[in-house]
């Protein structure tokens, strides 16, 4: 009559004992280590420290901690309705001699304690490198 269930009314909700939070408390730090690890992961690492857990309550545990894993969603590669997009201009073109067509690209390397990037100017018919130049990001540039 109201348009309230039953189950909602008399539900007393539980509070979290204290093996939940000890578990809770293993999965923040290892997802402060290891953010991309997914559910099943965490419950294998879990089972390798001896602890008798399930996926669904790793799941639940995860959720209520508000972590999740991360890595590229669906639909991450859509363009934007709003960007121009521009026309491919080498279509149909035959490169033919040094020096008509010159690419750049940026590469990102991982170093042990910070990251490179590493940036070339190549010319597309001897594939000859032009020119390149890197910069050390922050933690690289600690290195010495």
């Amino acid at each position: 009559m109201l348009g309230v269930n039953r189950s909602s009314w008399y539900y007393q909700p539980v509070e979290l004992d204290e093996y939940n939070l000890l578990l809770m408390r293993i999965l923040d730090e290892q997802y402060t280590r290891t953010p991309f690890y997914g559910v099943c992961r965490m419950t294998n690492y879990l089972k390798r420290l001896g602890h008798e857990v399930n996926p669904k309550r790793v799941r639940r545990l995860l959720r209520t901690m508000g972590l999740e894993a991360v890595y590229p969603k669906p639909k991450l590669s859509q363009p934007n309705p709003d960007h121009k997009i521009f026309p491919y201009l080498l279509r149909g073109l035959i490169i033919d001699r040094c020096n008509q067509v010159w690419s750049t690209d940026i590469t990102y390397i991982r170093l042990e304690r910070g990251f490179v990037y590493l940036m070339a100017i190549i010319d597309w018919y001897s594939r000859y490198v032009l020119k390149w130049a890197g910069a050390a990001g922050k933690a690289a540039s600690l290195m010495g």
